[in-house]
């Protein structure tokens, strides 16, 4: 029985497929007969081509739909050297630029020192989260706590800004307010001082992204054999004992690799927070190599320099290049545990 309606199915597929091919080879023949013009037709449109194309070419104007008549030898150049309307190689003189400018140390500075602290207090707070959380017993305050934790993950960044300035304001902020009551003085504005950038940009960073990050952990650690945490639990270890010395072990490799993949992004501050939360007042401590880079092309506007902004960009992408290589050997080398 099944054969048979195999058999019916694929006869059936045979027929629609040569229906298919009569069709277009009629409609084929069909639009080959309408379209076949006659001698005479034929004699009399090629005559009045030629007649047109006679008169464009005493005017000496192309006809329309025909390629230009050049009676002079066209010279053709190839390459960068021999075609002049291309500006000259100018070699490294970009990277000279950037090396001697005044603002080199201190957008390297800027940017290593933003880079660092933010990776020094915001790496180990996932993990930290991501054990605490495993260990909770209650099943609903553990979600309550997960979904509150993962929701500024879904904050722009231009909305997070905004929520700074409004927190930490002197005057109608909850921090202005808070310490006025406190002291009965208005306290001094934090985005005026150089120095209070660097904390409220990385501890904000912080509170937008430790619950985010805590995923990846929290999905290692469903790994962990149950069996081990009973064994441990009847031999007397408390719960820390057991995050400390079951389920940490777990999370090594995945620390070890996360770690690489920080460092090899150690130079790549993001954008567009230090540019929303610059001002002139804390310029010197703010002024990064992405946003030096933009103010020199885009924002630079009719003085903008592509060329010296694009060696700048290069310049940050193979220092991090040489980072996640020198990480990753060394990583390999005092462990196991590596990207390749």
């Amino acid at each position: 029985m099944a054969r048979n309606k195999k058999l019916n199915i694929l006869a059936f597929f045979i027929i629609f497929a040569l229906i298919l091919v009569s069709c277009s080879t009629s409609k084929q023949n069909s639009s080959n007969t309408t379209n076949q013009p006659s001698a005479t037709q034929e004699t009399s449109g090629s005559e009045k081509t030629n007649e047109s194309n006679v008169a464009w070419e005493d005017q000496n104007v192309t006809a329309p739909g025909q390629l230009p008549i050049v009676k002079e030898p066209i010279t053709l150049t190839i390459g960068i050297a021999s075609n002049p309307s291309v500006s000259p190689w100018i070699g490294l003189a970009n990277f000279q630029k950037f090396f001697k400018s005044y603002l080199f140390k201190r957008t390297i500075v800027n940017t290593i020192r933003i880079s660092l602290y933010s990776l020094i207090a915001g790496f180990p707070f996932p993990i930290i989260f991501a054990l605490a959380l495993n260990s909770m017993v209650h099943a609903r305050l553990k979600k309550a706590v997960q979904l509150i934790t993962y929701m500024p993950h879904f904050i722009s960044t231009v909305v997070l800004v905004g929520i700074i300035m409004q927190v930490f304001h002197n005057t109608i902020g909850l921090y202005g307010t808070i310490v006025k009551a406190l002291t009965g003085q208005k306290p001094p504005d934090l985005f005026a001082k150089a120095n209070s950038f660097l904390h409220l940009y990385v501890w904000s960073g912080v509170w937008k992204s430790f619950g985010w990050g805590s995923i990846l952990y929290l999905a290692v650690l469903t790994n962990v054999n149950p069996e081990l945490l009973e064994a441990a639990e009847i031999d007397g270890a408390n719960r820390f004992q057991r995050v400390i010395h079951i389920d940490f072990p777990v999370l090594v490799p995945t620390i070890i690799i996360q770690f690489i993949l920080r460092m090899g992004d150690l130079m790549s501050v993001g954008f567009e927070k230090v540019f929303l939360m610059q001002n002139d007042l804390n310029l010197r401590v703010s002024e990064i190599i992405s946003t030096y880079v933009y103010k020199q092309s885009i924002g630079g506007g009719s003085a903008a320099d592509y060329g010296y902004a694009t060696a700048i960009g290069l310049f940050n992408s193979v220092i991090n290049f040489v980072l996640i290589i020198l990480v990753n050997k060394a990583a390999k080398k005092f462990g196991e545990t590596s990207l390749w």
